[in-house]
């Protein structure tokens, strides 16, 4: 299969899903459905390896039987969705697509299949369901519509191809199933309690890592555990590829338990419990060593004391600052006058070319996927996909590679996605659960400012559409 085809491939199914978001009638969300299935069936095969046909056809027959059995109980019990996917999350396994190596998320992409095939079931019963993403809907749609499209003038058709057949379209559309969920406290509930106890088992595993300097899947870091200057660093990254990656696990596993403290204050078990959960997983968070989880944790606190005590919490804002301020200030990089590249460990010089990525294409920008490409050759380096030219920004990366079109998409999703989560919170379980939902989002988001990986999270797809779902269930106050 030649490029050329992958490039219509990866239009037809951003526009495909962009239909399902906003799509009014019911046939031409089953449209967009097919059209979804075959961009993703076409990127498929041109990323599979030469010579395993028969092999991976017969892995899709036996997945699309079982995908079956799940949308099954799916439909039957629609909650058990946001469970598998939460469960999924940590898997990330290392492998090669052609000659490109990519963590893909294997286990979630199953739960997608089964999305996919309970949303088809629904589609074509009598479910007249539509827009479930809310106010979000038109903003997604418009942000994956533009993205696919742009895959057609990217200069590197693999890794645009990879970023939209194992992210953007599938957790896309799994987003779009979490939103048809129907409220339930109960469920709610559960959710919190699974993503607690998972965050102090990871916690946990990257204590003992820490104790016993072993680490599991990356060999970059022990690398990098080998050559660092201090006997006390260690980074570890629990049941994770990457530390920064468990870091905002747990930051996420932190903010929903501080929630927990912040409203449920006539609870003194639930407090106890949520305290003890904060402190264990906050142990197991320290030996990540991953600044950019520090920042979006502290990030999200200073929005939580916002919302909850308002103008008394200037003075606790202040403080953070303060803290922020000082330690920039007294670390060892500050003190000896080094280079600001030297401070951000690079950062900096990859924010800047990017930028002037963004400059060179300031309209549609160079086409998904293309930001290696592009970057190499402002920073005039050599070999086909050089490792410096890594991005670690997301709003960069957008810029660079979708140009101000799609930017402007992008603060427009961000933008809706805050409102909708902190519009009129009240003071009951649905507007805590919301604030929890927002919390998360804003540490997300933050996070995405220093490491590169929005749009590859499903966490990011589940919390806009458990936000609609809160939001909507808030406007209706539909008891539980």
């Amino acid at each position: 299969m030649n490029s050329e085809l992958a490039r219509a491939a990866g239009a037809l199914g951003g526009l495909s899903l962009a239909l399902l978001f906003v799509a009014p009638r019911r046939d031409l969300r089953l449209g967009g459905l097919v059209g979804w299935v075959v961009g993703c069936g076409l990127l498929a095969i041109y990323l599979s390896p030469h010579g395993h046909h028969r092999v991976l056809a017969a892995a899709a027959v036996v997945g699309l039987i079982c995908a079956a059995a799940g949308a099954w109980l799916v439909v039957r019990i629609p909650w058990l969705l946001a469970v598998a996917t939460l469960a999924c999350v940590p898997a990330r396994i290392p492998v090669h697509v052609g000659s490109t190596q990519a963590n893909l998320l294997l286990p979630l992409y199953a739960v997608v299949a089964i999305a996919a095939l309970a949303l088809a079931w629904e589609l074509y019963g009598d479910d007249d369901r539509a827009r479930e993403l809310g106010p979000l809907a038109w903003p997604l749609a418009a942000f994956v519509a533009w993205e696919g499209v742009s895959l057609t003038w990217s200069p590197d058709v693999r890794q645009g191809a990879i970023e939209l057949l194992f992210f953007v379209l599938p957790f896309g559309l799994l987003a779009i199933a979490l939103a048809r969920l129907v409220w339930s406290r109960a469920w709610v509930l559960t959710i919190y309690l699974q993503l607690a106890l998972m965050a102090l088992i990871f916690a946990v595993i990257g204590i003992v890592q820490y104790e016993t300097r072993n680490i599991f899947w990356n060999p970059k870091v022990k690398v990098d555990n080998a050559y660092a200057p201090n006997g006390w660093f260690y980074r570890v990254n629990s049941v994770f590829y990457d530390p920064s990656i468990y870091g905002r696990f747990l930051v996420i596993g932190i903010l929903a338990s501080l929630v927990v403290i912040l409203r449920r204050r006539r609870d003194p078990l639930w407090q106890i419990a949520a305290l003890l959960t904060i402190g264990i997983t906050w142990a197991g968070l320290l030996p990540s060593f991953s600044q950019s989880s520090f920042v979006a944790l502290i990030a999200a606190v200073m929005v939580a004391a916002i919302v909850i005590w308002r103008r008394r919490s200037l003075f606790l804002i202040a403080a953070c600052i303060g803290v922020l301020i000082g330690a920039t200030i007294a670390s060892p990089a500050v003190r000896h006058r080094a280079s600001l590249s030297h401070v951000t460990s690079g950062r900096s010089t990859l924010v800047s070319k990017g930028l002037k990525v963004a400059e060179h294409h300031p309209i549609a920008g160079v086409g998904v996927g293309g930001f290696k490409h592009a970057y190499a050759e402002v920073a005039h380096l050599k070999g086909e996909e050089p490792k410096a030219a890594a991005s670690h920004t997301t709003p960069v990366t957008v810029a660079a590679e979708t140009g101000f079109v799609g930017l402007a998409l992008f603060a427009w999703l961000v933008l809706a996605a805050l409102a909708t989560a902190f519009r009129r919170l009240g003071r009951g379980f649905d507007a805590t659960a919301r604030l929890a939902f927002g919390l998360a989002l804003v540490a997300i988001l933050v996070h995405c400012l220093f490491y590169n990986a929005l749009f590859e999270d499903p966490t990011f797809w589940a919390l806009l559409a458990l936000i609609v779902v809160g939001a909507r269930a808030d406007a209706a106050e539909v008891p539980a």
